[in-house]
């Protein structure tokens, strides 16, 4: 009776395999990230109420999407769970600019092609280095599935 459980297969997870994970609306802090509409934000302000005569204290947070930056706010009381995304950073090392794609490598030698040039202050900077001739990392944000290049550094 005991052995049934030796035919079955279990397969293991990473620890940052769920694209979220819940975490108590107290616990949450400023710079941090949470969920909010669905989207993966980063909280840049936080105040908390005060315990009224009916309920709970409240927390209302003042966020960004971390992708589109547009603001978004929330309440929620206190001691409910919110949803917190698994946020990921990862250098690449920048080849070039195809099609409005960036060419980039990995530690591993694998190449990524699918992330277009960010239209904005990075994606500027990243066609001055290129035109330049300069070497350079770029750095990916990723989060619930997307991804973004949010920054540049000089390769040591």
């Amino acid at each position: 009776m005991g052995d049934k459980l030796d035919d079955c297969e279990v397969d293991r997870a990473d620890a940052g395999s769920s694209l979220t994970y819940p975490q108590q609306c107290s616990a949450l802090r400023k710079n941090g990230f949470v969920m909010i509409k669905d989207r993966p934000c980063k909280i840049v302000e936080m105040s908390t109420s005060k315990t009224g005569k009916h309920g709970h204290a409240k927390v209302h947070m003042v966020a960004l999407d971390i992708f589109t930056g547009k603001k978004m706010e929330d309440i929620c009381p206190s001691t409910h769970n919110m949803n917190v995304p698994n946020v990921g950073r990862k250098d690449y090392q920048f080849l070039n600019i195809d099609d409005e794609f960036v060419s980039m490598m990995d530690d591993g030698g694998e190449t990524k092609e699918d992330l277009k040039l960010p239209n904005d202050d990075i994606g500027k900077e990243i066609r001055e280095k290129e035109a330049n001739g300069e070497s350079f990392i770029v750095t990916v944000l990723s989060a619930c599935g997307e991804e973004k290049i949010v920054g540049t550094k000089v390769m040591n």
